[in-house]
């Protein structure tokens, strides 16, 4: 099996394009909340997400979709899908900074997942990163206040189904083009997400379509960007990149909503960018290896 690559750098900047796109959509998804069920957006999308994906699919060719990773790919879908619902449901309920930051506890649960089932090491440069990273996360959602803790605990729920999520791409990432996980990722999520709209929600107005296809359209471009930032290096090390988003959604917040950035806000904000920046420059761009029977014994 050829050694996954590793090149922090390279993820680092796929990561943070990623981010931007993905606030992007966490906007047009807050704006809609107030009219439109969290069920119909998470199925929106996931169906105009999978339009967007096709002129890829079909420039590749149908072919290549063939792949024996499918209980990975199935796996990827599900706890994928069960942070998209989590995380839909906070951005409409959390100033849009806060909603992304109890998102961005992930990274702290990606580095755990990855060592338990890649075999993947966590030097002590990133163990810091994260640690710091999570301490700025803590002063920007000021935990103990009326609304905090039932969203959080929702919040956390999805952070945890996406960093499986998140493993489950690097366990894929020798075998599978990104093109490739993030269809299957749309085909399931829309098949699992069809009959809860279907349930639960209504049919919006003809004029809010155009900012369903948006999101549709970021959320496939965003997890294009991230499938590739996670197949090209350890998630470990690049995923307290994730957390730059927090800057972009609290940028977006202030302008469209009046959302203030508290001291807090600010302290913790600048926690989390000087942890991205330190675990950066301590990262290598030479390929690391897989205990191969343990990757073996996971299909």
């Amino acid at each position: 099996m050829p050694a996954m690559q590793n090149n922090i750098y390279k993820g680092a900047m796929y990561l943070l394009a990623a981010e931007l796109v993905l606030a992007g959509m966490a906007a047009l998804i807050k704006y809609l909340s107030t009219e439109v069920e969290h069920e119909i957006l998470v199925f929106a999308r996931n169906l105009f997400g999978l339009l967007t994906l096709a002129p890829i699919v079909v420039h590749y060719g149908i072919n290549k979709l063939k792949t024996n990773k499918l209980p990975i790919h199935l796996l990827r879908s599900i706890s994928g899908l069960g942070g998209m619902y989590g995380f839909f449901y906070m951005i409409g309920h959390l100033p849009l900074a806060e909603a992304i930051l109890v998102k961005l506890s992930a990274p702290i649960f990606i580095p755990l997942i990855a060592l338990i089932w890649l075999g993947e090491k966590i030097n002590w440069r990133t163990r810091w990163c994260i640690v710091i990273g999570f301490i700025g996360v803590v002063l920007v959602l000021r935990p103990g206040g009326d609304n905090f803790q039932a969203v959080a605990l929702i919040g956390i729920g999805a952070a945890i189904s996406a960093s499986v999520a998140k493993v489950c791409i690097r366990r894929m990432a020798n075998t599978e083009p990104g093109y490739r996980i993030v269809f299957y990722f749309a085909l399931f999520s829309l098949l699992f997400s069809t009959p809860l709209a279907w349930l639960n929600g209504e049919l919006p107005r003809l004029e809010v379509w155009p900012y369903l296809v948006g999101i549709g359209m970021g959320g496939t471009l965003g997890q294009l960007l991230m499938t590739r930032a996670f197949q090209v290096a350890n998630p470990g090390q690049v995923g307290p990149f994730t957390y730059v988003s927090v800057i972009y959604a609290a940028i977006i917040g202030w302008l469209f909503w009046g959302e203030i950035l508290l001291l807090t806000t600010i302290i913790g904000s600048v926690l989390i960018v000087l942890a991205g920046v330190w675990n950066l420059s301590g990262g290598s761009s030479k390929q690391v290896g897989t205990n191969q029977k343990q990757v073996g014994t996971l299909r």
